[in-house]
């Protein structure tokens, strides 16, 4: 509002006003929109190192996991995994032979109930980069 009454006291030519003007409207409404979540490669369940593959059978069996933090809800901070509400994620530490603390490697599952996810996703960056894991087909 300041903008526009020092513009009209100003004497300012109308052609300034209405360069102006259309500039502070056009940017109000040139809202960017969120950026979209970056495809994920996938990989079979069987392809996962041995460690993964346990943390995997551990999850759809309820545990009991071997870190306090398993379990809690991942909150997708990074976005690198498709928007979901709170809560929807949740982690859970696969093991690192030789690691000292838990490592980087993770697998984030999300749906409910937690023992029969709707997707899992391997991390072994610590969230910089997901893929999708594509569990074996049952016969």
């Amino acid at each position: 509002m300041f903008l526009l009454s020092w513009l009209a006291r100003s004497g300012a030519s109308a052609a300034l006003s209405a360069l102006l003007l259309s500039g502070i409207a056009g940017g109000a409404q040139a809202k960017e929109a969120a950026p979209a979540t970056p495809a994920l490669a996938e990989i079979q369940l069987s392809e996962l190192p041995a460690q993964a593959q346990e943390t995997h059978r551990l999850i759809l069996a309820g545990g009991p996991f071997p870190y306090s933090k398993d379990g809690t809800v991942f909150g997708n901070r990074e976005r690198q995994l498709p928007r979901q509400a709170r809560g929807f994620y949740r982690e859970y530490t696969v093991k690192t032979p030789g690691a000292r603390n838990r490592g980087a490697r993770r697998i984030v599952c999300g749906g409910t109930p937690p023992t029969a996810p709707e997707a899992c996703f391997y991390t072994d960056d610590h969230y910089a980069s997901f893929k999708r894991i594509r569990a074996q087909a049952t016969r």
